[in-house]
């Protein structure tokens, strides 16, 4: 997967232009994933798999170059409006810091008034194998918020009084999840992250810093790209169904504990919906989104490609119906597929009390709009 480095020093790498050849060869490499055979192949996957890798290229420079000092930590964002990994969930704004097992930081900021806010330290390896393995939580339960609304969590290997986020010695990256019923009327945490102790700022870039984080950014540009193609096509085994067989797989990939994942596929012609159908678990928040082949989420911010506990339109016995397909067909909730014939989807319940398996049919349009 990794381009053969040169055996030279890393001042001779950045000197002569090694280091960028090699990472500019990294990136070329990773295209491969758009051309894996199982890929659907019309104009438009292609087009959005491209867009995919420029994407994701830039959260690896953000990580790795950006924020890639573990000494002088900031939260960025490895997914937002115009990044999109893994089945990023339109209601969260995500937080991610590059940390190290071997200094202890404290995050401090203003709590908000989202229904649910987590943070997870995280053994990051998507360039690796991957992974992104939790190796410790905290989240809106336990956290100890003053009368102003302020808080302060430390992370550490050692144990501390009050709020306390675990780090084990593989530990790589802060995690920080802030999930919104309603965007509109609920107001967002404003929070930073700190190493204890620093005293002064970074010395000035070297060439081995540079030379490390730029093939860093092209390992981890092909290694998430491999692993949510592999995905999409696992998931594609199986189409227009919502298993509840991906559990260990999403936390292992840095899911969040609290949550039950129903990740699945869905493949429609262009008269046919796929109708979801389920009872709704007592949460404090679940949601429905579709996403493309690659598994970014859907155009959220202008289409109707998601659901939430806040916005969904509930059946009269309080269960929900959801019906995705190109056009309205009149009945239940509608989300649209935006122009793609196929993609990944995925149904959350988190701090749910149970687990109920949502029931999947595809109708015909027609069919549904005559009330069959």
């Amino acid at each position: 997967m990794a381009t053969q480095l040169s055996p030279e020093s890393h001042e001779e790498r950045v000197y002569n232009g090694r280091a960028w050849e090699d990472f500019c060869d990294g990136l070329k490499a990773a295209g491969q994933v758009i051309f894996r055979p199982e890929a659907p192949d019309t104009m438009l996957d292609r087009a959005e798999g491209w867009r995919w890798l420029t994407r994701l290229t830039r959260a690896a420079l953000d990580m790795a170059v950006e924020y890639g000092d573990p000494a002088f930590p900031g939260f960025y964002q490895l997914s937002n409006h115009t990044i999109r990994i893994g089945a990023d969930n339109p209601d969260n704004t995500y937080f991610n810091a590059t940390i190290t097992a071997d200094h202890d930081y404290r995050i401090s900021g203003y709590r908000g008034t989202a229904p649910i806010l987590t943070f997870g330290s995280k053994a990051n390896r998507y360039a690796i194998d991957g992974t992104m393995a939790t190796t410790g939580e905290i989240d809106q339960r336990t956290l100890k918020v003053d009368e102003n609304g302020y808080f302060e969590i430390i992370v550490s290997q050692k144990e501390h009084p009050g709020n306390w986020l675990r780090l084990e010695p593989d530990s790589t990256m802060v995690i920080g999840r802030e999930t919104f019923l309603d965007r509109a009327t609920e107001k967002p945490c404003a929070i930073r992250i700190e190493r204890i102790g620093r005293v002064g700022g970074p010395p000035p870039l070297s060439a081995k810093q540079i030379d490390e984080a730029l093939q860093e950014t092209a390992r981890w540009v092909h290694g998430t790209a491999k692993t949510f193609a592999d995905w999409a096509q696992l998931f594609a085994k199986d189409p227009n169904d919502l298993p509840p067989v991906h559990q260990a797989m999403s936390i292992n990939g840095g899911g969040d504990p609290t949550i039950r994942y129903y990740h699945g596929y869905w493949e429609l012609k262009p008269d046919e919906a796929l109708v979801i159908e389920s009872e709704v678990p007592d949460c404090v928040f679940w949601n429905f989104q579709l996403n493309n082949y690659w598994m970014e989420s859907l155009e959220y911010r202008y289409l109707p490609v998601h659901v939430n506990k806040h916005s969904a339109r509930y059946q009269p016995d309080g269960s929900v119906m959801i019906v995705v397909a190109a056009e309205d067909p009149g009945v239940g909730h509608f989300l649209t597929t935006d122009g793609h014939a196929t993609g990944t989807m995925l149904l959350r319940w988190v701090f749910a009390d149970s687990d109920p398996q949502p029931r999947c049919r595809v109708a015909k349009i027609a069919d549904l709009r005559a009330g069959k």
